[in-house]
């Protein structure tokens, strides 16, 4: 294992192109199994968990062509040579698990073992196996294994809650189901829009993805196609913190505008504002001489509560919570997705901030603090990141452990805040 040593007080600004939005790529990959043809992904991001999935889809006898320049991934699967997973490698990722859906849709079946990933709390499987069970697969659950098999067919399908990998999963399963499958209460986030668009450039018939409600009319198969997946933005909103609580100009190239309405409201109530220019696929933020908290009407004390698209996403809230210790003011941060998410902030009370943790699910902050150096230790990969920016605005040096767990969503962290003027260094 390694870890980052990173000097603080240094200025972090410049240029930084965004990534490809990891929680898309993910689906993206596992969707290619649902043809024969070839499936090309653009603007695919060099991550540890891409890395993993690709390593997943091989077995399966899929043939990958990676170009890592031109951060694209060639995929083909002729033939099935098993619907299962091996548990070494669902042990390493939670998105495992959406090969569940293109193997029941390809092969018939499907058999994976509980998929792994961050330990951030319980994540329940139950809203997957009512979908596959709804479009008419058996599932059953085995000591160590999960199986599902069966012929499928287009279903009514309420989901019991708007699940982003249970909406993938049963829309990955139902494109070539026969007839029709209407998912209501599905999750409206960006990476299941292009995950949507993928399938539609294969033939598919989706649509209302980026609504709660997703129509899905069953085709007889699926084929290649080119297809880019959306930028990272919560890449963009990390880097974005980084150079606020550092005191830097900062431009990102790359992105696609419209999740940044979605985030514009949070940011801005810490004093963090930028602007767009679309047609360039531009952002840029320029900072403030004081980040100052914006209270509600009657100087009531602000909330920042996270939720399902277009709420305010769960994997900002950590670096939000960062963003807050150097901010002039009170805030308190509702984290309702996650029970274990939260828990990092020991180590940011231990660098000095101000933080009271009422319950598994709230803090609230009080800045600005001034930060001081020390031994902290990543344990998933939006906590990783945020101790990272947490070390770029302490007084003197700090070692964060465990820098692998920041590689599963953030390329090559220390060469990227390197160039843009960090002290950061892998040991």
């Amino acid at each position: 294992m390694s870890r980052f040593v990173i000097q603080g007080r240094r200025t972090v600004a410049g240029s930084h192109v965004v990534s490809g939005n990891k929680n898309a790529a993910l689906p993206m990959i596992a969707a290619t199994l649902l043809t024969a043809d070839a499936v090309t992904l653009t603007n695919v991001p060099d991550i540890a968990d891409v890395e993993t999935m690709l390593e997943a889809i091989r077995p399966f006898g899929a043939r990958v062509t990676r170009n890592r320049a031109a951060s694209e991934v060639t995929i083909a699967t002729p033939h099935l040579k098993t619907a299962k997973i091996a548990p070494e490698l669902a042990g390493r990722l939670r998105t495992s698990f959406l090969f569940a859906g293109p193997l029941l849709s390809r092969a018939g079946r499907a058999s994976l073992p509980p998929p792994g990933g961050d330990a951030i709390g319980h994540r329940r499987l139950d809203t997957h196996f009512d979908g596959f069970r709804a479009l008419g697969a058996k599932a059953q659950v085995g000591r160590r294994t999960l199986y599902f098999k069966g012929e499928l067919k287009g279903a009514r399908i309420l989901l019991d809650e708007a699940s982003v990998t249970a909406t993938e999963n049963i829309l990955m399963a139902a494109v070539l189901a026969k007839g029709t499958t209407e998912i209501y209460n599905a999750a409206c986030e960006p990476h299941v829009v292009d995950l949507a668009n993928l399938l539609n450039a294969m033939g598919a018939k989706v649509t209302g993805a980026g609504t709660n409600r997703i129509l899905v009319e069953g085709v007889e198969e699926l084929h290649g196609c080119t297809m880019r997946i959306g930028c990272d933005y919560i890449e963009a909103g990390s880097f974005l913190v980084a150079a606020a609580v550092t005191g830097g100009e900062l431009t990102l190239t790359n992105i696609d505008p419209e999740p940044f309405a979605i985030l514009e409201g949070a940011f801005a109530r810490f004093g963090v504002t930028w602007t767009i220019d679309a047609k360039a696929r531009t952002l840029r933020y320029v900072p403030r001489k004081t980040l100052r908290m914006k209270y509600d009407l009657g100087d009531a004390i602000p909330s920042v509560a996270d939720g399902p698209w277009p709420a305010f996403p769960s994997d900002l809230m950590s670096v939000l919570i960062v963003l807050a210790t150097q901010t002039r003011g009170t805030c308190l941060f509702f984290e309702k997705m996650f029970e274990s998410r939260l828990y990092f902030v020991d180590h940011l009370r231990q660098m000095g901030a101000k933080i009271v943790q009422c319950d598994p699910h709230r803090v609230v902050v009080t800045g600005p603090s001034q930060l001081i150096g020390g031994t902290v230790a990543a344990n998933d990969i939006r906590a990783g990141i945020s101790l990272v920016i947490a070390a770029l605005s302490a007084k003197g040096e700090t070692s964060i452990a465990n820098a692998e767990t920041v590689d599963r969503g953030y390329v090559a962290v220390e060469k990227t805040l390197s160039a843009l003027g960090a002290g950061i260094s892998r040991v």
